[in-house]
């Protein structure tokens, strides 16, 4: 199995014992969000706007970069230490009897923290897939569809078609559902498993984005179609303008994270497929023209050989594990930042995973 899906087991029967030993409240709105690249940043603009609102947000992402409670937000606040242990101690007992999932788990955690804490609504971003995923075993009232492209491979099928039949049941008894702009292939999937699906508008007049890169405005323009739906459907009342601007202001960690070190500007991206890589491709020369180098490292069961092509006209030079596309190797991002960082001025782009820019940040020592 892929180190990537080692957390994952298919399934929703573990997940339900999970919850009928913990029995969290309902909240208000529930809403799903799965897709192969873009759901942590359209779930964190969706929690920001709904915050904004004047809603208690409960947001569940993975994975995380510095820290596990990243994972679980209360209104923007990572859940504490204390909240942790007492959750685990009342889940772990019958998660280690059932063979429970890493990110069943978590789940089942942070499930029972909004319970506790009685957020209005959560905003729950799938892991692997939708139809399997330990996220779906939990009703939902409006499902988000981000971009579909090859990824997880190993779980959800090896062609786009196979891997949008597995995230559309992330629409299954859901009241409302949008998706983002998709390869033909992918939305004709989808709108035969849901033909009133709603498309996400992508021209309208959204202002300039915190979160830095043009990929950006599709996943913020998912996130406004999803406020101004529940507006419209007076599932939340609030000032239209009022969560556009909450979107747009948006900071999202581990997506284009600038970083001033020294004279050098750093930029990190959890990008880790190549679907993401060419979702950055338009926006970087407005980061820097060119880069004085991008550093790409990926887990060993990943492979962005053909990202590294497509990344060199924006940087003097390419660092990376091995292959001949590289100008220079190191065994790691670590190593790379300490090989590379010793002029101390230039910009520099660190891409390739979240494992990636949690050790780049680590050895910037920044909390994520």
């Amino acid at each position: 199995m892929p180190a990537a899906d080692r957390d994952y087991r298919p399934g929703h029967a573990r997940m339900h014992r999970l919850l009928q030993g913990i029995h969290p409240r309902r909240p208000g709105l529930r809403i799903r969000i799965a897709g192969t690249n873009g759901k942590g940043s359209t779930a964190f603009m969706l929690a920001h706007a709904l915050k904004a609102a004047g809603l208690k947000v409960g947001l569940y992402t993975s994975p995380h970069l510095r820290s596990f409670h990243e994972r679980i937000r209360i209104n923007g606040i990572p859940v504490d230490d204390m909240e942790l242990r007492i959750g685990l101690e009342q889940i772990m007992p019958l998660a280690l009897e059932i063979g429970a999932s890493y990110f069943e788990v978590a789940t089942a955690l942070a499930l029972q923290m909004f319970s506790r804490e009685k957020v209005d609504v959560e905003v729950l971003e799938a892991g692997v897939g939708a139809r399997l995923d330990a996220t779906t075993a939990v009703d939902a009232d409006m499902a988000l569809i981000t971009p579909i492209a090859l990824d997880h491979q190993d779980w959800l099928g090896d062609c786009i078609e196979d891997i949008a039949r597995e995230k559309a049941h992330v629409m299954d008894g859901c009241r409302w559902a949008i998706a983002a702009p998709q390869p033909d292939a992918a939305m004709s999937v989808l709108r035969s498993h849901r033909p009133g699906l709603q498309l996400a508008e992508t021209d309208g007049d959204l202002p300039p984005l915190a979160a830095k890169g043009e990929h950006q405005r599709l996943n913020a323009a998912l996130a406004r179609a999803a406020a101004m739906k529940l507006l419209a459907e007076k599932a939340i009342t609030a000032d239209p303008s009022l969560l556009t601007q909450a979107i747009a202001g948006t900071h999202i960690p581990g997506r284009l994270q600038h970083v001033r070190w020294h004279d050098c500007d750093i930029w990190l991206d959890a990008a880790h497929n190549l679907h993401a890589v060419e979702a950055l491709l338009s926006g970087l020369p407005a980061l820097a023209d060119p880069f004085d180098a991008i550093m790409i490292f990926t887990r060993k069961d990943r492979n962005l050989d053909a990202a590294v092509e497509l990344l060199r006209p924006f940087a003097l030079r390419l660092i990376g594990t091995g292959g001949t596309g590289f100008d220079a190797h190191y065994p790691d991002v670590t190593a790379a930042l300490n090989g590379e960082m010793g002029r101390q001025h230039g910009s520099f782009l660190v891409l390739g995973s979240f494992t990636t820019v949690a050790a780049a940040l680590q050895w910037l020592d920044i909390d994520g």
